[in-house]
């Protein structure tokens, strides 16, 4: 049986500690799922959540952006892959299903007060 290990972390720019991610590190066999839950201390203007993963060697990018009270926008990735949720403002959930070499690496949640849809752009001010 090969295991595949994943990390996770959080991030909110000069507030990291407002954000919080469980669990911080997750292992689970090829082929099964992992789970990871998002949530955070700041007010709830804070209802925009963003999930990226940064692969061994690679830079980090943005997976799928979940808002609170609308649809996640997959940007073209697979639901079958990967599931998100956001039933209340201050947390949110993701699943990486059939987990594969591919999806070992470190996945980060951030939040924000707004986004940029459209382009998948952050446009959050720092409080």
């Amino acid at each position: 049986m090969k295991i595949i290990i994943i990390a996770f972390s959080a991030l909110l720019t000069g507030h990291s500690q407002d954000v919080i991610q469980h669990p911080e590190i997750s292992w689970s066999f090829f082929g099964k799922a992992a789970e990871m839950n998002c949530s955070h201390r700041k007010d709830k203007s804070y209802s925009q959540m963003y999930w990226y993963i940064q692969r061994p060697g690679e830079t980090m990018s943005l997976t799928i952006y979940t808002p609170f009270g609308g649809k996640p926008d997959y940007g073209g990735l697979s639901q079958t892959k990967y599931s998100a949720s956001k039933e209340e403002v201050e947390s949110g959930a993701l699943t990486v299903n059939d987990l594969q070499l591919n999806d070992i690496g470190v996945y980060f949640c951030a939040v924000s007060k707004h986004s940029d849809v459209i382009s998948r752009r952050c446009c959050t001010k720092n409080a």
